[in-house]
């Protein structure tokens, strides 16, 4: 009877601490943050403008290169251009002397000024001309050179371009007319503008990896443009003017502890009222790798918390097995 007794006269404070236990227990599974984030800083949503960028390598080469290559075989006499200098269609490049010519000029030599004058006003030389305006990227000869006709005396490119490969993964966002940005190795501090102007059909294998060939016009040919130099391209995809954005550290998955509101695939952190670390459902837009894009769920000027998982801090009691840890030898 006694027992009865007693078990009537502390049945009731049991349960509740029994349901004291199981709230606090719920509670702390739902507090986000409390033992298992840690705040890294504070930032602020601002309004800013977003540029979405494909970056890739690429080099100098002519748009169209002409090798000048002598129509008879012979010995080139003059030549009358230097490499970087700009002709025009028509122009003399060089002149020459067909391999006969040469033969007989070197035979009246030896017979006297006269009879060198004579032969060489029956036998002109022979000139050599530009196909096309454009610049001398090679003077591959020098007078008295003698040559064939397999051997470009000079070789013209109409302009400079940059051919960059990008990788097939980035090619849709590629486009004919597409804004670009260019830096060479040489000039790292210079940026130069272009555009897309053609790209190729057929892919190129680079390190096991499939590219495709991007033709880009600059928009003024710089004299830093060297043939062969090597080059950075960013692909300006997207520009976006005063749109709200966040670090895009802050930005991470949704909970899996915490329950989902609707259509909520990403979250970032902000305080409650209490002080603690509570995920705000946002939709995002585009992503720059620095800024994300937000589309819904901020607003400009409000807090939020660029977070990360706590690291389980490593004790030592000294009453665990080994005892206290020891203090270092010094050695």
């Amino acid at each position: 009877m006694r027992t009865n007794n007693l078990f009537m006269k502390w049945w009731k404070p049991g349960l509740v601490l029994i349901v004291l236990f199981v709230l606090v227990r719920m509670f702390s599974s739902c507090s986000h943050g409390k033992d298992t984030l840690q705040v890294l800083r504070t930032v602020k949503v601002e309004q800013g403008d977003l540029e979405v960028k494909v970056t890739a390598t690429g080099t100098v080469k002519p748009y169209n290169r002409v090798e000048i290559k002598p129509p008879i075989p012979g010995r080139v006499e003059e030549v009358l251009v230097q490499e970087g200098e700009v002709v025009k269609k028509g122009q003399v490049l060089a002149r020459m002397s067909s391999s006969d010519r040469a033969a007989l000029l070197d035979a009246a030599r030896a017979q006297g000024p006269e009879i060198v004058k004579r032969w060489e006003e029956a036998y002109k030389l022979a000139p050599l001309l530009a196909p096309l305006d454009g610049t001398i990227i090679v003077r591959a000869v020098e007078p008295g050179q003698t040559v064939t006709t397999a051997d470009p005396v000079v070789v013209l490119s109409d302009r400079l371009i940059v051919e960059a490969l990008v990788d097939e993964t980035d090619l849709a966002l590629i486009a004919i007319g597409q804004k670009t940005e260019i830096q060479l190795d040489a000039y790292p501090k210079e940026t130069f503008l272009g555009k897309v102007d053609h790209i190729m059909y057929e892919s190129k294998l680079t390190n096991n990896v499939n590219t495709y060939a991007v033709d880009i016009l600059p928009e003024q040919v710089p004299p830093a443009f060297r043939s062969g130099m090597t080059a950075n391209i960013t692909f300006i995809v997207k520009e976006k003017k005063g749109v709200l954005l966040v670090p895009a550290e802050a930005v991470v998955e949704w909970p899996k502890k915490v329950a989902r509101p609707p259509e909520a695939e990403f979250a970032v952190y902000g305080k409650s009222f209490g002080g603690k670390l509570a995920p705000i459902a946002v939709r995002i837009g585009d992503s720059d790798g620095r800024k994300t894009e937000i589309l819904r769920g901020l607003s400009e000027g409000q807090e939020i918390q660029i977070v990360q998982k706590k690291q389980k801090e490593q004790s030592v009691s000294p009453f665990a097995m080994g005892g206290a840890p020891k203090k270092p030898s010094g050695k």
